[in-house]
């Protein structure tokens, strides 16, 4: 028998997804896994490119679960280096280390009880890799400059844009871990690939746009239908930004193709509408475009990596891999 596609409206009345826009067939299937595994205690790797919505699915997770009273941590290991790990997971005692001028609470205590969310987990150092498992095997661990032990009941939910059994083939990421993150697996597609959902999810930005602005605003039906031919680097997330930014920059209540078009080439000079810098839809592969609209932003900001990240709606790292991948000199 084929397999019939859950709609939107049952996973409504079967969970929490109201921080979730869209009906993608493929998101649907996410969400259908999201209200399985949701209330059970099994630890969810999700995967996907930066901006798709890792964090609101580990959201849902953690909304739709039975620890849903109990605290929600999270954790971006991306951002913490692996001299300060042990002091910023486990907490540490005064005097532990020369700045340690008083006791520090360490995230898996915060956590306790509740939900862990280890984002950027592909970007966890191999010494710090360690030292995770060991928590997550034994369900104990040591505070810095403490002998004693302490135990610890979390949920675990990890996330990565990156691709951990490659990242195990090349020795950067552990098997073992591996292992006990990746009981359940959710991937999350790329906004290029659910252009349905484009429109639903502008609107919704527009509407927070609206309310934040204290303004009317709508966007008029011939910019959402090209706005489904953008390639979205950023996913998501660069969809909001770029909602945003129109909205800021254009005085109309009805946006159009030429006021998204000028926000997203964000022009220096003065009196160009920037419409004329985008290629009409169709004219050029996605990959060109990605490419295009990433040079664009590189001009923009003369190379500031970090300021092209931001306006791109991705990490420095991912910034990276699109430079590699297109063949961009930084």
């Amino acid at each position: 028998a084929t397999e019939r596609t859950i709609t939107r409206e049952e996973l409504d009345r079967q969970g929490d997804f109201a921080n979730i826009i869209g009906a993608d067939p493929q998101l649907l299937k996410v969400l259908e896994v999201v209200s399985r595994v949701a209330p059970t205690e099994a630890s969810v790797l999700i995967t996907g490119e930066s901006g798709t919505g890792k964090d609101e699915i580990a959201q849902a997770l953690f909304r739709n679960s039975s620890r849903r009273e109990q605290p929600f941590v999270k954790v971006n290991l991306g951002g913490i280096s692996s001299t300060l790990f042990d002091s910023e997971m486990f907490g540490h005692v005064k005097g532990a280390f020369t700045d340690a001028r008083q006791d520090r609470t360490g995230r898996f205590a915060l956590a306790d009880g509740g939900t862990i969310f280890l984002d950027e987990i592909g970007d966890l150092a191999p010494s710090c890799q360690v030292k995770l498992l060991r928590v997550l095997q034994d369900r104990t661990y040591e505070v810095l400059g403490s002998s004693k032990t302490r135990s610890v009941d979390v949920r675990v939910i990890s996330a990565t844009n990156q691709n951990l059994l490659e990242l195990v083939e090349s020795g950067a990421f552990r098997e073992d871990l591996l292992y006990r993150l990746n009981l359940i697996v959710l991937h999350l597609p790329p906004l290029r690939q659910r252009p349905e959902d484009i429109p639903l999810l502008a609107r919704h930005f527009a509407l927070g746009a609206a309310q934040a602005y204290r303004r009317d605003l709508e966007i008029d039906a011939a910019a959402l239908n090209w706005l489904q031919t953008l390639p979205w680097p950023g996913n998501i997330r660069q969809l909001k930004q770029l909602v945003e930014r129109t909205a800021l920059m254009s005085p109309s209540s009805v946006l159009g193709t030429d006021d998204f078009s000028a926000a997203l080439s964000m022009q220096p000079e003065e009196g160009q509408s920037g419409s004329g810098d985008l290629p009409a839809p169709g004219t050029m592969t996605l990959d060109e475009l990605e490419r295009s609209m990433i040079v664009r932003c590189m001009e923009r900001y003369q190379g500031n990596i970090s300021r092209v990240a931001q306006a791109l709606g991705l990490s420095r790292a991912a910034l990276y891999r699109r430079f590699e991948k297109y063949g961009i000199d930084p």
